[in-house]
């Protein structure tokens, strides 16, 4: 019987440090706006000085870039998951996925800004952090194709519908569902242009 590996307890303790400063920044986000994380502050709630953050983030963007790597990591495992659920009517499968993307982005604004929004001057995620929303983009194009939907144009178009009316809803009914409502139309319209078969999920005006 071969015995266990050793643990690296220093590397666990360096992890759970590290994602204790990343839950701290999202505090901070989600209080007071994604442009509001200070070194200073992420140091006062975890409990250390500002200088001893760096042995663990090199800068603030540093942090950002993990707090983006985790966001997309959450989504792409949340959208996976839901993608084998789909509805068979091609339809149906569009409006599921636009609902799904459209209540992930809602519920969390500091999430959704950092994820889909240019709200740092500056930031760039590192291409670790980026490859979830990559994987995230190619589920989408291998799931539109399923649909009969090739065109990349096409494609645009749709997750630009999405991201509108998340963007709509956050800045004028947060908490609320007045642009959630206009998705089975907003698909509608969108599969009347690609000619996509029905049935319609939206009944006449």
């Amino acid at each position: 019987m071969s015995a266990a590996p050793n643990r690296d307890r220093r590397a666990e303790r360096r992890e759970a440090t590290r994602r204790e400063i990343v839950d701290a920044a999202w505090e901070i986000a989600r209080r007071d706006g994604i442009s509001a994380v200070t070194l200073r502050e992420v140091a006062a709630i975890v409990g250390m000085r500002s200088p001893s953050l760096y042995s663990h983030f090199e800068s603030k963007n540093a942090i950002y870039d993990a707090m983006f790597g985790d966001a997309w990591a959450l989504y792409l495992d949340r959208v996976t998951e839901h993608l084998r659920t789909l509805p068979d009517a091609p339809r149906e499968a569009l409006l599921s996925m636009l609902r799904h993307f459209f209540d992930f982005a809602t519920a969390d604004l500091a999430r959704y800004q950092l994820m889909n929004q240019r709200s740092i001057p500056g930031f760039e995620p590192s291409p670790a952090s980026y490859a979830p929303s990559v994987e995230v983009m190619a589920q989408l194009h291998r799931t539109m194709r399923s649909l009969g939907i090739t065109d990349e144009a096409d494609i645009d178009l749709y997750t630009a519908l999405g991201g509108g009316l998340v963007d709509m809803q956050l800045a004028n009914d947060p908490g609320g569902d007045r642009w959630r409502r206009h998705l089975p139309r907003v698909v509608d319209m969108f599969a009347d242009d690609v000619n996509l078969p029905g049935p319609r999920l939206r009944s006449s005006r």
